[in-house]
């Protein structure tokens, strides 16, 4: 078994060494990620597997804190002739390796044993004297050294000043790496250029590149395919209603109440699954859709501009509840009614959505029953905000402590085409009311059907259009 690569990341205090490895690994709960400096005080390791097995090591150290004063230290040491790393092997064998200077040792003590370290630099930092001593050092111990600037895209970077202090200490191979919101392509660069200072373990680094980015497009399938189950789900659900009890004001209201608050819950899983499938928790994504408290999205689903803007994307037709006399005053809540005779008759906006012949003999045999099912326009939102999601998890770092932001609206910049393509291609679930997964399986004789499979594999290719340039 091919040995694992050893990489040593160091760097000055809070400079963001335990935020790349978590971005690196995928492992949001890997250390502790602060503000506060200092937070790493001893080594840990944690690895990066490919295909079950450990392909890199990685080594989180302290930060170098009293740099400056190490350098004096080394150089009052015996031995006039001796050579950088034995001058370094001196050092951390003396009592000062455990005492002054014990957080330095620790680091040169893990540069010892390693194939490479990556060091790791905040750009947002001016360049004092103490950052070249850090590099001084870290060069005495003759290991390859490759600089990742961190937090290149803030407003306060530094990075031609910094990049300018490398190249003066040959450090000439630098990598962009912003953990909390690294740049696509980024890691495939940051192993590639590790190569060229590991030119023996280079075909290792490429294989593990290649099984980062075929990770990456399993997970971008496995996201749309949940989203494209969340779609076949709410566009089957149907609930029906007594008329004489929807005909009471409060109890209409409390029914699409509860109908709304289901489609919330259906959200909320596929947004749970999705943090999931990308390695973060339940509680990074803030202001995501749905608790029914505190989010703006408990009401964009269902807002009357939600469903206007639904309408110009999706085309003619799509808030149809409207065109029911009094169905009317749902269509601004996101649900169509099929009603019998109560309403005159019309099946409006059940047919309108493609149920065709089946909502014509389902409205005259339940002539004394409502149904209420949900609007085009509400999975279109639905859908396009869980696009959203997906798309800027796939720029999210582990690093990052902030919570995900809402967009100011569901369907702002969303990928259209693909979103109401699939909308659209949706319909036949309409009329397959069995097909609602969440709640029926709890009742014991929930099935999955095969044209619903199919459905929802072809969404999910059409859902992964959404992605492409």
């Amino acid at each position: 078994m091919t040995q694992a690569i050893r990489i040593a990341v160091v760097g000055h205090t809070n400079a963001g060494k335990t935020s790349l490895l978590r971005t690196l690994t995928r492992r949001a709960n890997f250390g502790e990620v602060s503000q506060r400096p200092g937070t790493t005080r001893h080594v840990e390791s944690v690895d990066l597997e490919v295909n079950g097995q450990a392909a890199v090591r990685f080594f989180d150290t302290p930060g170098l804190e009293d740099a400056v004063a190490l350098r004096e230290h080394l150089a009052g040491l015996d031995g006039a002739q001796a050579t950088p790393p034995e001058r370094i092997r001196l050092f951390l064998q003396g009592p000062e390796a455990h005492g002054v200077f014990e957080q330095e040792a620790k680091v040169l003590r893990t540069m010892q044993d390693i194939d490479a370290a990556f060091l790791v630099i905040d750009v947002r930092e001016p360049v004092l004297p103490k950052f070249r001593d850090e590099i001084e050092l870290l060069n005495s111990c003759a290991r390859p050294v490759l600089p990742v600037l961190n937090f290149v895209r803030d407003a306060a970077s530094r990075e031609p000043d910094w990049k300018e202090l490398l190249s003066a200490y040959g450090l000439h191979v630098q990598v962009r790496f912003d953990a909390a919101a690294p740049f696509v392509g980024a890691e495939r660069e940051l192993y590639g250029d590790l190569s060229t200072l590991l030119r023996d373990r280079r075909e290792q680094l490429r294989a593990v590149a290649d099984w980062l980015a075929a990770e990456a497009a399993e997970r971008r399938r496995a996201a749309c395919a949940r989203i494209a189950e969340l779609l076949v789900d709410a566009a089957a659900l149907r609930r029906t209603v007594p008329a004489e009890e929807f005909a009471d004001t409060a109890r209409r209201k409390a029914f699409v109440a509860a109908l709304q608050k289901e489609v919330f819950d259906k959200a909320q899983r596929c947004t749970d699954d999705l943090l999931a499938l990308y390695g973060f928790r339940q509680d990074d994504a803030g202001e995501a859709p749905l608790p029914l408290i505190e989010g703006r999205w408990t009401l964009d689903f269902f807002s009357p501009e939600a469903m206007k803007d639904a309408g110009l994307r999706l085309g003619k037709g799509a808030a149809i509840g409207a065109v029911v006399g009094v169905v009317a005053d749902l269509a601004v809540a996101g649900i169509s009614l099929g009603t019998g005779a109560a309403v005159g008759g019309a099946i409006g906006g059940a047919v309108s959505q493609g149920w065709g012949p089946f909502g014509r003999k389902l409205a005259n045999r339940l002539r004394n029953v409502h149904e209420l099912t949900v609007e085009d326009g509400v999975l279109f939102a639905l859908v396009a905000w869980q696009l959203k999601l997906t798309r800027a998890l796939e720029q999210r770092g582990h690093a990052a402590t902030g919570r995900i932001a809402a967009e100011t609206s569901a369907t702002q910049d969303a990928p259209t085409r693909a979103t109401a393509a699939a909308v659209r291609a949706a319909r036949p679930a309409r009329s397959h009311p069995e097909w609602e997964s969440a709640g029926l399986a709890t009742r014991g004789f929930w099935r999955p059907a095969p044209q619903r499979d199919t459905l929802a594999a072809d969404l999910a290719r059409t859902l992964q259009g959404a992605f492409e340039p």
